[in-house]
């Protein structure tokens, strides 16, 4: 089993920083594409940034040059660097990860979401 466990989310003012950390545990072999997801009242979940087992990163672009992903592969983290924030940054942040098994089997797994608010 997998688990993902995120930290640093809180409030903040608009043209702030907040520096959002992931970490995955248990059975790994592989951590594969790493990412952040949001998702605000009342609105769908959708993908914030997203970072290759490689170092490749992609983001949404609403936050690009905001936001900057990054990753340490030895520890199975993934950090998420928010700059410049904005209240419609406002949203609970998901940690997303997938993560090869030491059976060799895939599976994609959600953290437990941390809120960020950003005050106007």
């Amino acid at each position: 089993q997998v688990q993902l466990v995120e930290s640093g989310g809180g409030l903040v003012q608009a043209g702030g920083s907040l520096r959002l950390s992931c970490a995955a545990s248990g059975s790994i072999f592989r951590a594969n594409n790493m990412g952040w997801y949001r998702q605000a009242p009342g609105k769908q979940r959708e993908l914030v940034a997203i970072i290759t087992s490689g170092g490749i990163t992609d983001y949404a672009d609403s936050v690009k040059g905001r936001f900057t992903i990054s990753r340490d592969n030895a520890k199975n983290t993934v950090n998420l660097q928010m700059n410049s924030l904005k209240p419609e940054d406002t949203a609970v942040y998901y940690c997303n990860a997938d993560i090869t098994n030491w059976s060799f089997r895939s599976s994609v797994y959600w953290g437990q979401g941390t809120h960020v608010t950003v005050s106007s």
